[in-house]
């Protein structure tokens, strides 16, 4: 029985130690895991999206007293790059205005506006800071007794915002927006008029 039990752990013995000889000589020959700098279950920003949003507009009137202002909502759309906490994105809006104002015998209102501009952000994960600025167009509209004058003119805009990741598709975000619609000659206050604003508003956006 000894000899029975002695051979028996021997045998064992053998058996473990030319296991483990295999397991190293498979590690050895083994390629290394392929590893990401960031970790998976970090937030993405990158690839295309559609947003809407809602906000206030105030401003004024080049060479006229009028202060139009009021409520702005649109729809947005567009693209984000990332590399490592950097995003970089081009978008473009389009909003419908109420901004309004009279003085005197002068209205002047905004009806539309919209911008095309690039992005550059910095994320901490799920939460990005941004800046943004380019092109910016709308429409200018001058009303007095009776009579009404529009012009369309392009500009700029440059601004700041944050967005918040709430689901991997899903985001809210706050921007504040400069914009400047060059001035055009209006022959009803026979001035040469523009419009100037601020825009704060408040949005999501929803990635593909």
């Amino acid at each position: 029985m000894k000899k029975l039990v002695s051979r028996a752990v021997a045998l064992a013995a053998v058996s473990w130690t030319l296991s483990a000889q295999a397991a190293d000589m498979n590690n050895y020959g083994a390629r290394a895991p392929y590893t990401v700098n960031q970790p998976l279950n970090a937030y993405s920003w990158a690839g295309p999206y559609l947003g809407a949003n809602l906000g206030y507009a105030w401003g004024s009137v080049h060479n006229n007293p009028a202060k139009p202002s009021g409520f702005v909502g649109g729809v947005t759309a567009g693209y984000n790059w990332q590399t490592g906490p950097w995003v970089f994105g081009a978008e473009g809006d389009i909003q419908a205005t109420g901004a309004n104002d009279t003085f005197a015998p002068w209205k002047f209102s905004n009806p539309w506006f919209g911008t095309v501009r690039g992005r550059v952000g910095y994320a901490f994960n799920n939460i990005m800071f941004f800046g943004t600025g380019g092109l910016a167009f709308g429409e200018l509209r001058g009303e007095t007794f009776g009579l009404s004058e529009s012009h369309t003119r392009a500009g700029w805009t440059v601004g700041a915002g944050t967005e918040f990741g709430l689901t991997q598709n899903l985001s809210a975000k706050i921007e504040y927006l400069y914009v400047d619609l060059a001035n055009s000659n209006f022959t009803i206050t026979g001035a040469s008029n523009g419009y100037r604003f601020g825009l704060l508003r408040a949005g999501v956006n929803y990635r593909f």
